[in-house]
């Protein structure tokens, strides 16, 4: 029987969305004091599409029954991927520091593998629950979910997109761990996928550069490591209250992305040690209470959906922030809820509308 959807999780939300649409207006002031940086298009791309494509797009998944989108997964991650294609076709897709991973739309870009996320989620979570009775068999339970997963790291590292790949690929791994894969299969993809990031960082000296940044902070202050240098000055000029909203320093020329994945630096700058270990609070309560959920879930499937969708948000937040703090390599992932993305808070958000579906569904939770 259908109740109310989780009022905690959706409060978590809406708070989420709030705090980032004040954090990111203060960040994006810094774009006023570089050439070439249009405020008011960065501006109108988060809140048309973000902020109001994505609360449109929380409400019609929130509404739509959850089982529904087993019907349709296969359709959709094929549609999907032929769209993160459309990234090499002349005219359409373009490339920006050497990646193409956009397509332009009537004047606006767009990054298809945001879509595509959500799409290889509720895929993997319709094969996961389809084939769980088989799942500790290699050739009926493990082979498939590789497929699936390698035709996806196929379209990616094509663009190439390292980062989303890997959050999807961790994001797969949790829902198979959940669906009762073998932990043996699960070491030999996790051997597999340290091989693949040795390989990559060999052949692909960004990857190995992050790593080594990583390694020794202090190396290269004015090239590679000139990133995680700023981020801590932001970070520690903070304090334990900050500086006060909109007066960071920092975001104003010193601090490269200052909306995209440098966007806790400004925030920490801005509010403190009190404030950023508030913020982590709340992305750790969204943590907790949306895998609740999906311990609640009334069937597999749901669970599946809700685990994919949250592990896929909740890792990227973390090692945003974890970057920012020279605990984790620079990935260039951007932090949920907050960073410039009109098209990643706009799936974020729809995702999140699955979760609370599910949730309208779920067993009793105290």
């Amino acid at each position: 029987m259908s109740k109310g959807v989780d009022r905690t999780l959706l409060v978590i939300i809406l708070t989420l969305v709030t705090i980032g649409f004040f954090i990111f207006s203060s960040a994006s002031l810094g774009l006023l004091a570089r050439e070439g940086a249009r405020f008011s298009s960065v501006a109108f791309s988060q809140i048309t599409f973000g902020i109001i494509g994505g609360s449109i797009g929380m409400f019609l998944t929130s509404q739509i029954y959850y089982r529904n989108w087993r019907r349709y997964a296969f359709y959709i991650f094929v549609a999907l991927s032929l769209l993160t294609l459309a990234v090499f076709i002349p005219g359409i897709g373009f490339e920006h520091g050497g990646a193409r991973r956009w397509i332009a739309l009537g004047g606006f870009t767009v990054q298809p593998a945001e879509f595509l996320k959500l799409g290889f989620i509720v895929y993997m979570a319709t094969l996961l629950s389809g084939i769980h009775k088989h799942i500790h068999s290699f050739k009926q339970g493990t082979l498939p979910f590789i497929g699936v997963l390698a035709i996806t790291g196929f379209l990616l590292l094509l663009q190439p997109d390292t980062d989303t790949f890997l959050l999807m690929g961790v994001a797969a791994l949790a829902m198979f761990v959940v669906a009762g894969g073998s932990w043996r299969d699960v070491g030999m993809m996790l051997f597999s996928g340290i091989l693949l990031l040795t390989i990559l960082a060999f052949t692909r000296p960004y990857i190995m550069d992050r790593f080594t940044t990583f390694l020794d902070p202090t190396d290269d202050p004015q090239g590679k490591s000139y990133q995680i240098q700023q981020s801590l000055i932001a970070i520690g000029s903070g304090g334990l209250v900050g500086r006060g909203f909109g007066q960071s320093v920092q975001k104003f020329e010193y601090l490269p992305e200052p909306i995209g994945d440098s966007v806790f630096a400004v925030f920490a700058e801005e509010f403190g040690f009190i404030g950023s270990i508030t913020l982590i609070g709340l992305l750790s309560f969204f943590t907790f209470r949306g895998y609740k959920i999906a311990t609640h879930a009334q069937d597999l499937f749901g669970m599946l959906l809700v685990v994919g969708i949250m592990t896929l948000i909740v890792i990227q937040a973390f090692l945003n922030i974890a970057a920012m703090l020279s605990l984790a390599p620079l990935m260039g992932l951007t932090l949920p809820f907050v960073s410039h993305g009109g098209t990643a808070l706009l799936t974020t958000l729809t995702a999140v509308g699955i979760v609370l579906n599910v949730s309208k569904y779920q067993k009793k939770v105290r």
